[in-house]
């Protein structure tokens, strides 16, 4: 089943024969034995990046920096015993995902708990469940965690969100961007400064440091460095006006995955070199103590080790319009397309070798028009029982997915020097087992 290498979107992927390959194994053998839909993971590829941003974060940031798994783009058992073994941190967003890092093991003291809307419950769930940090939004939930802490008579560790104003696709630091999103405090109303004096003052709050996220898919390093700039001056003027030095910063996630072949090509190793520098420099010249960095680097730790092929059901051209290829998957298992317009690379995955002449829209068996993978997609001609590949759907496919018109959600494999299970198929009976019979 193992098969040789050839270079195509990314470098886990290969073809024997006529066949797809990822991660070393025949895709269309897998449909064969597992069923489809089938998501596949590559775990060398996940243990190759997680390594790749701890080590040049250590390397080139030093002071203790460390990347956080961002849980949202792929939370499962499997994937907080990976980033134990390989040593990052985490950050989390519900208590579904802090359980599921704590039924793996994880050690919750690195793991950091983001959202706007902590309830009351939350927290003392995390609190008593020894949680690392709190990312924290707004004075209420400041309020909260103090109060629950004291109840709980510990002193809490928390990082304030704050809202640098930066557009990552202009490169512009706009000064009423971001002032209306739901997450975080902004600078340019004087807030961030206000909740941090608060924070300070707070007996059951330690306040550790400051956290600001710009955005994903960016694949250009200015943005990241105009953050910088603008979170470290922020840093300057707390220290000068209220006396607090903090001791870490984190600069969120974004980096930008290819999805496509016109997306480009870039290091993380080198990216991060580069903010390191900028940032090193930006110190030094304004006689700055450099907090420890920490960075969020969820999806471009699994989107492009993840893979899904399904099974083609039908094939319907309506000449002078359009021709559709249905699947037996969707929105369910990828609602990206329908949310984001999100491009994808789509291949036949049992007919690599043949010419891509078919042009064609990839539709979802779902009862929603807009139940669509993919539009004006070039492969070869296919007829039902063919397999079709989705590549990078590691991130924001399977935590996005839902069981809506009763779909199962599918089985998800581990690859590596074996085939493991990291996520089972659903089963009708998973599907309504929380359902009760009306009296």
């Amino acid at each position: 089943m193992y098969c040789k290498e050839v270079n195509l979107l990314h470098d886990n992927l290969s073809i024997e024969g006529n066949n797809l390959c990822f991660a070393g194994y025949d895709t269309v053998e897998l449909a064969k034995i597992y069923g489809t839909p089938l998501m596949l993971l590559d775990e060398q590829r996940i243990r190759s990046t997680m390594r790749t941003y701890k080590n040049a974060m250590e390397k080139y940031f030093g002071n203790g920096a460390r990347p956080l798994y961002a849980s949202k783009a792929l939370s499962f058992v499997g994937i907080y015993q990976i980033a134990k073994e390989e040593g990052i941190c985490t950050d989390i967003v519900s208590l579904g995902e802090l359980y599921t890092a704590k039924k793996a093991g994880f050690p919750l003291e690195n793991a950091f708990f983001h959202g706007n809307c902590k309830t009351d419950f939350d927290i003392e769930y995390a609190i008593e469940n020894g949680i690392g940090y709190f990312i924290v939004d707004t004075y209420d939930e400041l309020y909260a965690i103090d109060r629950i802490a004291r109840e709980k008579g510990v002193s809490q560790k928390i990082l304030l969100r704050i809202t640098p104003g930066i557009d990552p696709h202009t490169h512009v630091a706009i000064s009423t961007g971001k002032v209306d999103s739901k997450f975080g405090t902004a600078i340019e109303t004087g807030q961030a400064l206000e909740i941090t004096e608060k924070a300070i003052s707070l007996h059951n709050i330690s306040l550790e440091g400051f956290h600001c996220h710009i955005g994903s898919q960016i694949f250009e390093i200015e943005p990241f460095c105009d953050a910088a700039d603008i979170m470290l001056s922020f840093i300057d003027n707390v220290k000068s006006t209220l006396g607090y030095t903090p001791k870490l910063l984190n600069l969120g996630g974004g980096f930008g995955v290819r999805y496509v072949e016109s997306d480009p090509v870039i290091s993380y190793e080198e990216n991060i070199k580069k903010i390191a520098e900028h940032i090193n420099s930006y110190c030094e010249k304004n006689q700055l103590h450099k907090p420890v960095i920490l960075m969020e680097p969820g999806r471009s730790i699994v989107a492009d080790s993840g893979m899904t092929i399904y099974t083609v059901g039908s094939v319907k051209e309506i000449p002078g319009y359009k021709n559709y290829v249905a699947i037996d998957g969707g929105m369910s298992d990828n609602p990206r397309y329908a949310l984001y317009n999100s491009s994808y690379t789509v291949l036949c995955a049992n007919k690599m070798n043949e010419d891509p002449t078919y042009n064609c829209t990839i539709a979802g068996r779902l009862c929603e028009s807009g139940d669509l993978i993919q539009e004006n997609v070039s492969i070869p001609p296919v007829v039902r029982g063919d397999n079709i590949a989705v590549l990078v759907t590691g991130a924001y496919n399977y935590s996005m997915s839902s069981n809506y018109n009763r779909i199962n959600r599918p089985l998800v494999l581990m690859l590596g020097d074996k085939i493991r299970v990291a996520i089972n198929r659903e089963k009708f009976e998973d599907v309504s087992r929380l359902d009760e019979f009306l009296d």
